[in-house]
């Protein structure tokens, strides 16, 4: 039977609270009596008072045995303790706000530079007294996602944070559960299939359309919502066989512009169920911030469920109909499990599997994930850096045209053999990994070796949370040289990617590692790929448009100021302003204007 979230999970937490204090309250109450049996001398006031004073004595032994206790296992395994970030409030309860502010108006990793700066690449984020260790080391996120794979995995602690939106889908289980949702999917990513294209093709010539309809009328467009509508209507074509044509609602609008009419229809389906997934994702993404406490944040209900409503609304249908479908077949129609024809969507292959609807919807919804907001993210990141930098953009356009052309449809050997092309989609993968944070539970305990031979290993315990940061890491100067905070895509092509790409691998992890390595990795350059092909033969340049994006999604003027830039040299300069939740993505959007490129140019020789 599939686990279920509860729908007031703060309720849940405070009554296993109320429980643990009542069970604390009657032993007290208990030893008092006992006392005043033994010195009825004694006045039962002072009794109770003296056992209230014990309560922060006997909590500070506790955590003093614990302390004890840890580095007693430490020493056992000749490693020491992780360093606790050091707080000002009692359970580091001011560390806890302070990330969550910067979750919510800070840059990405804002709270952990800071850390980083005073602590080193590994410490103990403990809050609440419980521990969240933390590491951008290679090394040790190595042994997370390979070496150890076993003994790190995603746990019941996020599995609960999760299970309200992600269910028990491939991102959100372990063991046999993780291997029977990999193994559905798996021969549908490895398969080579044109269609593919044929999807991306036709979705994209409705994407430029509207783009230069918008363009042509005098106005800005949102590049992340253009390419959010593009990816949202290729993913649910690819998924269910039947798109849902976010496109045909036409675009947004800037700020300051009155829309002429409201969307109606099928576009105002999609935008209502794409702007729900988001809000789900954003109240799951805050909840392991929040530690062991979160169900309290939501004590008068599960936040993510009206926002799921929406989703479990739109998505429900699709999936029963495609289940009636499959049960009305008869035995000589149906085809082996793994069999997968060159015309089955996902779903069509993944009925064949199983047609218990929860499994299905917890893996559609984490394929959409995986498949469209990851997509769109990096898409909106590559066209960022091609207005911050028009020689990247002429450089990339140059080898388009002589590649591929100024029309044609591009192919697999074609993108196969554009080297800057993938070069400047990893350099945007680089500084803006589209799952910026990661984190799993260890097992068992275990060591994280030492970054130099002096020093003795880092001791994990068992049950812990370890998270990690690609995000951090990708932009570490001693891991990519002193201009890692650069935008250069020449980096994967010179001399720097001998230097210090190929004798550690593990610094550069856009995708994973290991056996959850994205299965959609190829699907995801490919798709990537062919729409950049297709906007750099339709556009000749793209600048930036600001004045048309509300003026608080725009970066903070704060972010200038040198102490608030010291931690990430890229913060004083974005002209954008980067989030995440599960995801990262451009809050407000990323505003653009593009110049059409002249339909009847001629490739540029070799």
């Amino acid at each position: 039977m599939q686990p279920k979230a509860s729908k007031y999970p703060g309720v849940a937490l405070l009554a296993r609270l109320l429980g643990g204090g009542a069970a604390f309250y009657l032993i007290v109450t208990a030893a008092v009596r006992f006392t005043a049996k033994a010195r009825p001398d004694t006045p039962l006031w002072a009794l109770y008072a003296a056992a209230a004073a014990s309560l922060p004595v006997g909590f500070a032994i506790r955590l003093n045995i614990r302390g004890f206790m840890l580095r007693r296992a430490a020493a056992r395994m000749g490693a020491r303790p992780v360093p606790i970030v050091p707080g000002e409030r009692i359970g580091n309860i001011d560390l806890l706000f302070r990330l969550l502010g910067d979750f919510k108006t800070g840059y990405p990793g804002d709270g952990m530079t800071e850390a980083i700066d005073a602590m080193g690449n590994t410490f103990n984020f403990r809050v609440m007294y419980d521990d969240l260790l933390f590491t951008t080391e290679p090394h040790h996120i190595k042994t997370i996602l390979a070496t150890e794979f076993d003994n790190f995995v995603k746990g019941d602690k996020f599995h609960a944070n999760m299970l309200s939106v992600l269910g028990t889908g491939v991102f959100n289980s372990d063991g046999d559960m993780w291997k029977f949702h990999r193994s559905m999917t798996r021969p549908f990513f490895t398969h080579n299939r044109i269609s593919h294209f044929d999807i991306f093709d036709r979705h994209a010539e409705h994407a430029m359309s509207q783009m230069k309809l918008r363009l042509r009328a005098g106005y800005a467009v949102d590049f992340q919502d253009w390419i959010s509508r593009f990816t949202l209507d290729s993913a649910t074509e690819f998924l269910f066989g039947n798109s849902v044509d976010s496109l045909s609602a036409g675009l947004p609008y800037p700020y300051s512009v009155i829309p002429p009419e409201a969307p109606s229809g099928r576009g105002r389906t999609a935008e209502d169920f794409a702007r729900a997934f988001s809000e789900a994702q954003f109240v799951i993404a805050q909840r392991p911030r929040k530690g062991w406490v979160w169900p309290l944040f939501e004590v008068f209900g599960d936040k993510s469920e009206p926002a799921m409503r929406v989703v479990n609304a739109y998505i429900e249908p699709i999936l029963q109909e495609a289940i009636e479908r499959q049960k009305a077949l008869s035995a000589v129609e149906k085809k082996a499990d793994t069999e997968v024809a060159d015309d089955d969507t996902v779903l069509d292959h993944l009925v064949r599997q199983t047609t218990d609807l929860v499994v299905l919807k917890d893996e559609i919804l984490n394929i959409m994930i995986a498949g469209r907001d990851t997509t769109a993210a990096t898409m909106t990141f590559v066209m960022y850096f091609l207005a911050m930098h028009p020689d990247v953009l002429s450089r990339l356009r140059e080898e388009v045209l002589t590649k591929i052309g100024p029309s044609n449809r591009p192919t697999y050997d074609g993108i196969r053999d554009m080297k800057y092309l993938r070069a400047v989609i990893n350099e945007t993968l680089r500084l803006y990994p589209a799952v910026p944070f990661n984190v799993r539970e260890s097992k068992k305990a275990t060591v994280f070796a030492a970054s130099s031979a002096t020093e003795k290993p880092f001791y994990i315990p068992p049950k812990t949370m370890v998270s990690y940061s690609v995000f951090l890491m990708h932009r570490r100067k001693d891991l990519w040289g002193p201009d890692a905070d650069k935008f250069d895509p020449d980096r994967f092509l010179d001399e720097r990617l001998h230097k210090y790409l190929t004798p550690n691998p593990f610094i550069f992890l856009p995708f994973n590692a290991g056996p959850r390595i994205c299965l959609g990795q190829q699907f995801a350059y490919n798709e990537m790929s062919f729409m950049l092909i297709r906007l750099l033969q339709n556009f000749s340049k793209v600048d930036l448009a600001p004045e048309a994006q509300n003026p608080e999604t725009r970066p903070p003027a704060r972010w200038r100021e040198p102490d608030e830039a010291k931690w990430d040299s890229r913060k004083a300069i974005e002209e954008f302003y980067p989030k995440m939740h599960l995801t990262m993505y451009a809050h407000g959007g990323l505003w653009v204007k593009l110049m059409e490129a002249d339909l009847v140019e001629a490739p540029l020789a070799a």
